[in-house]
């Protein structure tokens, strides 16, 4: 084993976080974003799905600090909740994304020949279909709800995560240890959960951190483009799409979720990029 694959990852992921700003950064926005969510509560003492007609298009005020919609619902108290929508489902669906991609992909580094060759070219295929078409194709078909949106983020984006996972695993497969523990008759799993895994740990951690982002803005089109959260639910891809023609009214109502999204995306941009620097990771020449 080599000394990166033998030092914990905890350890690892401290002593990066020491020396790159740009990843402390990033993991800081973030993690604002989750204290908000799950204090969103005691954040807005308003109901995010309650209707008031009488309160309706409301610009910003002591009562409503961004305003209200056109169904009278308070915008702050909806941009907090849906930060909660937003960052479970996208998590969910990124875990599923890069474990399933991360197996496939270490399997076929080490398996190679037929199997690596016939899935190459299954990868070729999905990767040809745009990802919101094949994310609406998926949702047209299997309807809609968390549950739903979660597979087929996970069948848009594994593909992607394979290549990556494949390139950096292909640079390990031909260590002395993987030789070695096949020689000593190991399997596959084995193989790829005690030799291969401990040395990608950081190729996977930047590839989570950048996949999340595009999670989140692919579940936020699909909720704007009305296949994702139905309503009420605080979304904020939904926000948009229910306020924007009110956007001259009440500009708030839409640019509180917009402003959301982005500084989300960014601090998991950022966070992304830090630690690919911080680890010496080229996402290009992995394959990204």
């Amino acid at each position: 084993m080599t000394t990166l694959a033998a030092a914990p990852a905890a350890a690892r992921a401290w002593r990066t976080l020491r020396t790159s700003r740009t990843a402390v950064l990033g993991l800081a926005v973030v993690a604002v974003h989750v204290v908000i969510a799950l204090l969103a509560p005691l954040l807005s003492s308003y109901d995010p799905i309650a209707n008031d007609p009488a309160q309706a298009l409301l610009g910003p005020s002591p009562e409503h600090w961004a305003g209200t919609d056109q169904y009278g619902r308070d915008v702050l108290a909806r941009v907090l909740y849906g930060g909660r929508y937003a960052l479970g489902v996208s998590l969910a669906a990124t875990v599923l994304t890069v474990a399933l991609g991360t197996v496939v992909g270490c399997a076929a580094a080490l398996r190679g020949g037929l199997f690596d060759d016939v899935l190459g070219r299954v990868l070729d295929a999905v990767l040809s279909v745009p990802s919101v078409l094949a994310l609406l194709v998926v949702v047209t078909a299997l309807g809609t709800g968390p549950a739903v949106i979660v597979l087929a983020v996970a069948v848009v984006y594994v593909p992607q995560v394979v290549r990556v996972v494949r390139g950096a695993a292909l640079a390990v497969v031909p260590a002395d240890y993987v030789t070695a523990a096949r020689a000593r008759g190991e399997g596959t799993w084995s193989i790829l959960r005690r030799e291969l895994l401990p040395n990608i740990t950081d190729v996977v951690y930047v590839e989570f951190a950048m996949r999340a982002s595009w999670v989140v803005l692919l579940i936020s089109s699909l909720s704007f483009l009305g296949f994702g959260a139905d309503p009420p639910t605080p979304d904020w891809g939904l926000m948009v799409a229910e306020n924007r023609t009110a956007i001259t009214v009440v500009p708030m109502a839409s640019l509180a979720p917009i402003i959301a999204l982005a500084t989300l995306v960014v601090g998991l941009n950022l966070a992304a990029d830090g630690l690919s620097k911080a680890w010496g990771v080229d996402r290009i020449r992995e394959g990204s």
